[in-house]
């Protein structure tokens, strides 16, 4: 079974080959139009590659900091704290 990500990125890369092929193909017939939905193709194949890319980084970040979470609940907690002690102060300060 081919998880979603790898799935997401075989379509991109798919897009981004046509992509390709249509750019050429427009580009030697004169087809301004084929050419440029070719370009455009080529764009979305990439992009769609990169957002997959991004998600698994994100994917792997998210488990770092479960793992963290979970080896050192108290330091955790202090850190929470801390930050939310800040954040109310900048945004409650008195005046």
């Amino acid at each position: 079974m081919v998880d979603e990500n790898t799935q997401t990125k075989a379509e991109g890369l798919l897009d981004e080959v046509s992509g390709k092929v249509k750019d050429a193909a427009g580009g030697l017939t004169g087809d301004i139009g084929l050419q440029a939905k070719g370009k455009i193709e080529q764009f979305g194949g990439q992009a769609q590659q990169e957002f997959a890319g991004l998600y698994d980084e994100g994917e792997s970040k998210l488990e770092m900091a479960t793992a963290f979470v979970q080896d050192r609940p108290l330091l955790s907690l202090g850190v929470a704290t801390l930050v939310g002690t800040l954040v109310g102060w900048l945004l409650f300060s008195r005046k």
